[in-house]
């Protein structure tokens, strides 16, 4: 099965920056407990839907910010 990508390459960069800045945030004891553990999930989603290009909110409500691709 093949995933449709309905992200944009810049759509998944900031993502991954993101993700990078909540476990910059984490590793340097900026965040921690329960925020750092709710942080660390989203971080965790950024990154797979970033590598992916494909969101799974996006595809539930109809949305892309991938142009190229129908």
């Amino acid at each position: 099965m093949a995933i449709t990508k309905n992200m944009s390459k810049t759509d998944g960069i900031i993502r991954l920056i993101v993700a990078v800045l909540i476990a910059t945030l984490y590793f340097t004891d900026v965040i921690s407990g329960t925020l750092a553990i709710v942080l660390g999930v989203v971080g965790l989603i950024f990154v797979v839907t970033g590598f992916l290009n494909f969101c799974p909110l996006y595809a539930a409500f109809g949305l892309r910010t991938n142009k190229k691709s129908a």
